[in-house]
Order: structure tokens, then sequence, then C-alpha cells
């Protein structure tokens, strides 16, 4: 076997969530410089109207400047230019960050060779390349190999390294049958040997997946995002009728007049062709054009620097839009795992008493409900484990399906733990007979949504152990933030409905499923869709595929089966069911990244008009002076300003879009007016501010003052 994409796994999947810079390396921008200019190329550049047409525009200068050389036509063609370059940079940075990683997975996915099965009962085997395997292939793994392709095991047992995939070094049980059958190519078995049975099909492995994510080169554009695509290219044929009507007009109204002094203004000397070009592309939303492809880029990539999968730009999009999200009770809401919070004692006996024999009973139990009573019973009454010695001569009663119960017997003494009515069978069957008060302690507990253990001592009760689904520690303050962003939160478990209640309100989720089946969730699922509402949920099992299908938004855990990553449009490959909050809160972000440099870049136009317009006419028509409110220092001045700071807030503004606009969980009212504030406002001071500093620089250039 040869490689092993485990350092490019590592990482792309083990990094934590990027601080302070976020995903901005200005070292990128030196490394994504060739990429830009390759994608000068006009059959890439169409694709992207806005862009395109500053583009033609910028040939088109350069021809005029050819033909009637001056300082200031030449300026205004390298900016025009560089303002292409800077568009096309933004988004070969925001492609870079997956360049290398996706050259060493498709190293991997080259050079591993598989073991490939004549048949199920054969023993013979042949070596072909990996990326020759069909869909139902079987090829046989053993350890210290590399597993082949995407599939399920048929047959064996072993721990395998997903490290190349996940970045968690902790290796992984996987098992022919349920839902743990489930292995992905790339990764690595250590132990024992399998069987997989190959269910990708050819160049749609989980390996192919993460390569087109990374890369991005294959992205497709969202319906949101072709939507404002739109809207941009409308806007910039509006502007482009205006400025090529603007010729005619001029001449109807006699406003041809080279000579008047400091004037630019359709002088039929070559300038006015530049001028308007200019005119077109400090108008026309650049900006927003410019940075579009590399905000979806940077949206899919937050998701892998979480870990997580996205198999197309439109599910990112769609967990920024989820009203309704649907969460799994057991592991997401809750730990998992049942623990001790209460010894409960009957009357006569202290809880003091009770919490010894708990411990004493638990000492052996390796269960996570046996510990948490032995830790429980330490924290809260400062019992300490026994000595050695004294448990040498203890004998051991192991828990069994049985007997329902587990205790202890040492120097004499019998304790015994376990479910209701096998402990008090078992008090009567040594004469003793239980208190008419423990029944009321467990169906109290019961009706809580806890679960009690009785605890017993010879022939006697003692109390109850209160064992309850611990919720996650700040569960509640998250659902909270879901709640101000508008999202309706439902806990699916298939517990009681009374169970369920007492957690859904110590969670504080806003609905609950009880006793769910695959049909009541995708039931649940279609009942939101039809109200219009966008839905979003996580699953693992093969039972979970229908639903993941029918969401809007679908995670599968990684661990799952192949069913479940199937059906679903993302892949956590932590597989942590609390991760569905991250993915909304990313899409978002993702949302309010566009619509806050959507704003910004509409917003600029204003004071290009402001800088351009008066410079073009005020000469021939003085009363337009009133509009030089930023009072530049010649026409020529305005003009260039206008086009360098066009072309530098373009640079300046790729951090922000890489990174995202930071979200804070608000209503949609709140969310607008604070865009329009910040961005709106800060779209219309910065450009005066802005262009009046280039001014007074170019002031200083030969014949631009």
């Amino acid at each position: 076997m040869t490689a092993n994409p485990a350092g490019a796994g590592r990482a792309l999947a083990g990094r934590q969530p990027a601080k302070g810079g976020g995903l901005f390396d200005p070292r990128q921008l030196l490394r994504s410089l060739p990429d830009a200019l390759r994608k000068l190329s006009p059959a890439t550049m169409w694709r992207n109207p806005v862009m395109f047409i500053v583009e033609v525009g910028a040939a088109f200068t350069t021809v005029l400047a050819v033909v009637t050389p001056s300082s200031f036509a030449w300026a205004v063609v390298v900016w025009l230019w560089l303002t292409v370059v800077f568009a096309n940079l933004a988004e070969a940075v925001a492609e870079g960050r997956g360049k290398a990683q996706a050259a060493t997975l498709r190293a991997a996915k080259r050079d591993t060779v598989a073991r490939r099965l004549a048949s199920p009962e054969a023993s013979e085997w042949e070596s072909v390349a990996a990326p020759e395997l069909r869909q139902g292939d079987l090829v046989v793994v053993e350890a210290g190999e590399v597993v082949p392709g995407d599939g399920d095991v048929v047959e064996g047992i072993a721990s395998v390294d997903e490290s190349a995939i996940t970045g968690e070094s902790a290796p992984v049980i996987r098992e022919s049958g349920g839902d743990r059958s489930a292995v992905t190519g790339g990764t690595k078995v250590l132990s024992d040997r399998i069987v997989v049975k190959i269910t990708q099909r050819p160049g749609e492995s989980f390996v192919d997946r993460m390569i087109a994510l990374v890369e991005g080169a294959n992205r497709q554009k969202t319906p949101n995002e072709i939507a404002l695509n739109i809207l941009l290219a409308a806007l910039t044929i509006i502007f482009l009728v205006v400025t090529v009507s603007m010729q005619p007009l001029a001449i109807y109204a006699k406003a041809v007049n080279p000579g008047v002094p400091d004037s630019i203004a359709l002088d039929g000397d070559g300038v006015t062709g530049i001028v308007l070009v200019s005119l077109v592309v400090c108008l026309i939303p650049t900006t927003i054009g410019a940075l579009l492809s590399a905000i979806g880029i940077a949206g899919m990539d937050r998701l892998v620097q979480r870990n997580v999968l996205a198999m197309s730009g439109r599910a990112v999009e769609a967990a920024g839009d989820v009203s309704t999200l649907l969460l799994d009770k057991t592991g997401t809401i809750t730990l998992g795992n049942r623990q001790a919070a209460e010894f409960v004692p009957v009357p006569g006996v202290s809880e003091l008493e009770l919490a010894r024999a708990a411990q004493l009973s638990s000492l052996a139990d390796e269960t996570p409900e046996g510990r948490s009573i032995v830790v429980f019973a330490k924290q809260a009454y400062g019992l300490r484990e026994r000595a050695p010695g004294e448990l040498a001569r203890a004998h051991w009663v192991p828990f069994t399906a049985q007997t329902r119960m587990s205790g202890v017997d040492l120097d004499g003494q019998q304790i015994r733990k376990g479910a209701a009515t096998a402990v008090m069978k078992w008090v009567r069957d040594h004469g003793g007979h239980p208190t008419d008060q423990i029944g009321h302690l467990v169906d109290g507990i019961s009706a809580s949504g806890g679960t009690p253990l009785v605890v017993a001592e010879q022939g006697r009760v003692l109390g109850v152990v209160h064992l309850k689904d611990m919720v996650k520690h700040g569960m509640r303050e998250r659902f909270d933030e879901m709640r101000r962003m508008g999202i309706r939160t439902v806990m699916i478990t298939g517990d009681n409905p009374l169970t369920a209640r007492a957690i859904a309100e110590e969670a504080g989720v806003d609905d609950f499923l009880a006793e769910a089946t695959p049909e009541d969730k995708l039931a649940l699922i279609r009942k939101e869709q039809a109200g219009g509402r966008l839905v979003a949920m996580t699953g693992d099992g093969t039972n979970d595929a229908p639903a993941l299908a029918q969401s809007d938004v679908g995670v599968a855990m990684n661990t799952g089966t192949s069913a479940a990553k199937e059906a679903g449009n993302m892949v956590d490959l932590d597989s942590d069911p609390t991760k569905l909050i991250e993915i909304v809160e990313i899409g978002k972000q993702l949302l309010i990244t566009r619509g806050a440099l959507t704003t910004f870049s509409i917003a600029n136009d204003i004071a290009k008009y402001f800088a351009i317009v008066p410079a073009m006419f005020a000469a021939v028509y003085p009363g337009l002076d009133l509009l030089n409110v930023m009072r530049l220092a010649s026409p020529q001045s305005a003009v260039l300003s206008a086009v360098i700071f066009n072309a530098l807030v373009i640079v300046a503004l790729i951090p922000l879009a890489l990174r995202g606009v930071r979200y804070r969980p608000a209503g949609a009212s709140r969310l607008l007016s604070r865009n329009l504030a910040v961005y709106g406002l800060g779209g219309i001071v910065v450009p005066f501010a802005g262009i009046k500093l280039i001014d007074l620089l170019v002031q200083l250039l030969p014949g631009m003052s």
C-alpha cells in the first residue's frame, strides 16, 4: 500500500475554527495571483457579467490610450485592469486554500491499490487500482491497508483509523450489519480483516466530493446567488444604456465643447470614451460583483473548518433560511447516558446511609450509570472509594437481563440495586417488607421523566437513586439564541410523552415529538414544509434516510450508514449532532455577509456619482458645480481617484468576504436596520473619504493638478 492522505485530512478536517483573521492570510494574495491572471480569459469572465463588462471596458480604454496616449488615459487603463485582476484575486484566494489538500487527496486516491474478490465465496483476489473499482465490487482489507473506496462492511469487524477524513486520531470500530458498517475510502484498517462492498459510483466517492469541495472549482451557484447575479446584471445594463446615451444627448444639448477650460466632457478626442468607461465601471455594482463568488466559496470553507462537508452550496444557503430545527434527544440535547442526580431515602433512612450503600453496590458497575452513582456520592456527600483490602473480600453480583439488578456481598452485608419490581421481590424473598412509601418515590421519579433505581440492604429498602438524562450544559442558552433567530426547535425522541415533556421543558425546546418512528419524522418534516418553512435535521441510521432526504438541510453523521450519508446534503465528520446549530449559524452568516456587501456596494455609487458627474459636466453646466461637494482638484483627478478607489475597495473587502460578517442572533428587521446603519451608511461615508484622500495623492502626478 502506498499513499495515506492523513496529513491532508488533518489539515482539512482536524482544524479548529479560525480566530481573529479568520480565513484570510495576506500571503495568500501573492500565491493566488497567477490563478487570478489565468481567470482573465473571456471564457471564464463571461460567467460574471459585471466583471466581464469591466474587462471589455478595460480592453476598450487600452485601445483608446494607444490611439491618443496621455498620462491620464494610461493611468485609467492600468487601474481598470487592476479592478478585474483584484476581482479574480478574491475568488482565487477563496479557492486557493484547498489546492494543496486536493492534490494530496488525488494522489492518495490514484496510488491506492485494492484487492478485489471475484465473488463473495472466492478466496482469491486480484490487485486493481482504486479508481477502477465499480459499484458492487467486493474488496478485502487487512490490518495496515487503506480502504480503497466508500462501502459497507459485509464480513468481519475491524478497528479503523479515520484521521485521514476526520482528523480524529482515536480509532473507531466498523463491523458488518447495523449502523456502524459504513467505511470511507482513504481510511486505514488498524486490526483484523474485513470484506467491503463498494457502494460508490465512479467519480462520486467521498474523497471525490472532498476534492471538489476544498478546491471550490466545481461549486454550483445557489438560487439566491443566481438571483443576485441577475439583479447585478440588470443594474449593469441600466447604467450601460444610460452612459452610452450620454454622447448623443450631449450632441443634442450642444455640450460638446472642447474649448471650455478644464472640461473633459465629451470632447471627442479619445478622453470621452475613457471617461464614459470609467463612469460605467464606477457606477455598476463592481464591489459585490467581484466578491460574490468568493463569499459563497468561503461559506463552504467555514463549514470545512468545523469538519462538515456540504455536498452543495444550496445546502449552506438553505441552512441560513432554516426556520425549524429537528434534534434527536440522545447525544444531541442530552449527554446520551443517564446519570445519578439525587438520592431519595425512605423515611427512617438518612441520605448518607443511602449514598454509602448505592456507592458500594456500584463500585464494580462499569456502566455509565454505575460510574455516575460513584461520582455523585463522592461529590455530593464526600464519600471516598473503599480501601483495596476491604474490596478484596467483596463478592460482586453482576447485572443480568434476568435479575435486572446488581450488587455486592461484603462481610455478611448484602446490597442490591436495580429495577423497582426486581429489588422489591428480592427484599420479599429475603423476609423483608417494602414500605408503601417506596412506590410513591418510584412513581414520582418516573413521572418527572427520570429512571428510578431502588437500593436495598438484605430485608429492607433504603431508597431510590434518581437517574436522569442530563441536558448538556448551555443547551437552554443555545435554544434561546435559536428562538431569537426566529427558529423553532423540536426535540425528537423514542421516549414516552411524560419523559419527553420533562426533558423538553428542562432543555428549553419549543416542542417535542415522543415515541417517534421514521414515518412520524417524515410526516413532521412534510407538515412543516407545507407551512412554508425550511427544515433541518440530523441522523445516522438507515431509518433516518427518508427524513434526511426530505429535509432542506439533512446532516448525516460520518459514523452512520451509507444510506444516511447518501440521503443527507451534509456530512458531519465529527459525528456531533449538536453541530447542526453551528451549521445554521454559518448559513445565516453567509446570507448576512452577502447582504451587507451588496448594501455597501450599491451605497458606494452615491459617492462616485458626486465625484465623476460634476467633473464631466460642471465646466459646461456651471450649475452642476453644486454637486461637487468633495471639491476635487480637477476633472481628470476626480475620474482617476474614483477608478482607483473602486479597485482598492475590492482588495480591502476580501478579508471580510472570506471571514464573513459577524452574526448576532436577532430578528430580520433588526438585522436589516443594522445592515443599513453599518454597511449602508459606511458605503456612503467611506468612499467620500477614500476618494478625497486619493485625489490629494493624484494631484502630485504630472498632468493631474
